[in-house]
C-alpha cells in the first residue's frame, strides 16, 4: 500500500500534539491543509485515526497503533540525515578506555584526531579495564594486561612500566628503597604489583595493609594527598610530575603489562573504525 510521506507527517506531528492548529505551526501550513492531509491518510487506510473533540483531537485505537511505528520511522530517518554534513555522511565511534589512559595519554592528543578527521564522532566511554565489548556495544576498547582476551584481536600500543609514586612530601624521606617499608603502601586490584617491584628491588615485600583501589587515577590522587605511596605508570602521570604534586623516588621500574587496542574478533571494521586505529598505532609508535 502506497502511503504519501506527507500525510504520515502530518499524522504524526497531530498526534503529538492532538491539535491539527498546532500541528499546522510546526509544518509551516495552514490548519486545513493538515486536516486534509490526515482526512486523505484515514480514506487510504478505511479506518478513523482521530475523534475530533470540541477542543481538540483523540487518538483511536487505529491510531495509538500507528503512532508508534510512524514515529520511530521518522525518528530513524532524521538520525540518518543527521549524520550527514557538507556531502558526507558522519560515523559514530564509540571506544571504552581504562581511564588511566584517557586522562593520562590520550585527551592531549584527541584534539589532532578531531581535527583530521571531522566526520568522525567519537564516543569515549572510561573505565577501570573491566569492559564488555559486546554488551556495552563498543568497536573498540583500550586496556591495560597482557593482550589475551577471549575472542578479541589485540594490537600492542605500548608497555606502561610501573614505579612507585608519591606526594613530594613523602618523597623527601625516602632515600633507599627499605625505607618504604615505614610508609602506607597503596595497593590496586592486581595484588600481585608490590610483590613484584620488591623482588625487582632485591627486597622482602613488607605487610600490605590500608587502602586498596580498582582506579590508578583514584589511587595517584590518593598518593598526591600524601595517603601513601602508589605503584603507577609513570608515563601517565607525567603531568603531575611536571606540576610537583606526584614524585618518583626511586627509579627502579617493573613492567606488568602493556595497553592494547582490542576489538571483537567478530566486529567487521567500518571506515571510522580503521582511521581511529591507524591514527592511534602511528600515535604509539612515537613513545
Amino acid at each position: 500500500m502506497y502511503l504519501p510521506l506527507n500525510a504520515l507527517r502530518a499524522f504524526e506531528v497531530s498526534a503529538r500534539h492532538l491539535s491539527f492548529t498546532r500541528a499546522a505551526e510546526e509544518l509551516s501550513v495552514t490548519q486545513t491543509a493538515v486536516s486534509m492531509q490526515v482526512k486523505n491518510l484515514e480514506q487510504r487506510l478505511g479506518v478513523s485515526l482521530f475523534r475530533r473533540l470540541p477542543r481538540g483531537l483523540a487518538l483511536t485505537d487505529e491510531g495509538l497503533a500507528l503512532l508508534p511505528v510512524v514515529a520511530q520511522s521518522f525518528g530513524r530517518i532524521a538520525d540518518v540525515l543527521g549524520q550527514f554534513e557538507h556531502g558526507r555522511r558522519r560515523e559514530v565511534l564509540t571506544v571504552g578506555v581504562v581511564g588511566t589512559f584517557a586522562v593520562g595519554w590520550l585527551m592531549s592528543r584527541l584534539r589532532e584526531f578531531q581535527h583530521n578527521h571531522p566526520f568522525i564522532d567519537l564516543r569515549l566511554l572510561t573505565n577501570n579495564n573491566r569492559v564488555d565489548l559486546a554488551g556495552e556495544g563498543l568497536d573498540f576498547a583500550i586496556r591495560f594486561g597482557d593482550g589475551a582476551w577471549h575472542g578479541t584481536e589485540a594490537e600492542h600500543l605500548f608497555a606502561a612500566p610501573l614505579a612507585p609514586m608519591c606526594a613530594p612530601e613523602i618523597a623527601g624521606r625516602l632515600r633507599h628503597p627499605a625505607d618504604l617499608a615505614g610508609e602506607t603502601l597503596l595497593r590496586s586490584y592486581r595484588a600481585s604489583e608490590w610483590g613484584q617491584w620488591f623482588a625487582a628491588a632485591g627486597l622482602p615485600c613488607p605487610p600490605l595493609r590500608g587502602f586498596v583501589f580498582d582506579s590508578s587515577l583514584a589511587m595517584a590522587e590518593a598518593a598526591a594527598q600524601q595517603a601513601g605511596v602508589a605503584l603507577l605508570p609513570v608515563l601517565m602521570f607525567e603531568r603531575e610530575l611536571r606540576e610537583a604534586r606526584l614524585a618518583c623516588p626511586f627509579g627502579i621500574e617493573i613492567e606488568t603489562g602493556a595497553y592494547w587496542l582490542t576489538r571483537l574478533k567478530s566486529r567487521q571494521q567500518t571506515p571510522a573504525m580503521e582511521a581511529f586505529r591507524r591514527w592511534l598505532l602511528t600515535q604509539a609508535e612515537g613513545m
